[in-house]
């Protein structure tokens, strides 16, 4: 996937504008005026419409640099069984650490969490090496863990004194996870 910041960076590092580029992303279905919304948006962060695999080739040959120094990979796990807050102690660990060191960190970290967050990221760099990213130089970019609310089927009651009954809500959460190179 586009990453907004390196997109943003390399276009002002190299000082190309958006019209220059809207130029060259201007495909069948999409004109030019329709790119230069798009690139905006890119740039911000929004990816509505989303680039595609073309838009991407295309954006890095007008910017004279590689497919892979514009993505980042990214993976999630949608409604792990723990709570966010659990999962947020190990995420924080790895943010800012290459992809070894963190893989290193999850493997002796005591917590339920930890195995979880390894599948995801484990998950990513099998994305980016899909795409022959160099694995070596990957590092964790970004790593979220945001609640999901209660689990399905788990809304259970256990019975308390005088005929009263507390609920039991077990949580499950979201885990992002998302790598880039170097």
């Amino acid at each position: 996937m586009l990453s907004a910041e390196k997109f943003k960076d390399l276009c002002q590092l190299r000082q190309i504008d958006v019209q220059q580029l809207a130029g060259h992303l201007a495909r069948a279905g999409l004109n030019e005026r329709e790119a230069a919304v798009a690139i905006t948006n890119w740039q911000r962060g929004l990816f509505k419409p989303k680039p595609r695999a073309e838009d991407v080739r295309r954006l890095a040959a007008a910017l004279g640099v590689g497919e892979n120094d514009l993505a980042d990979w990214r993976s999630s796990y949608r409604f792990a069984p723990i709570s966010s807050r659990k999962g947020r102690l190990v995420a924080q660990l790895i943010v800012g650490r290459s992809v070894q060191d963190a893989m290193d960190i999850l493997k002796f970290t005591r917590k339920r969490a930890a195995t979880m967050i390894d599948k995801v990221l484990k998950t990513a760099v099998a994305d980016a090496d899909e795409q022959r990213a160099d694995v070596d130089n990957l590092y964790v970019s970004q790593a979220r863990v945001d609640d999901a609310g209660v689990r399905i089927g788990t809304k259970r009651w256990i019975p308390k004194d005088r005929g009263r009954a507390h609920p039991i809500r077990k949580k499950a959460c979201h885990i992002h996870i998302t790598v880039t190179q170097i």
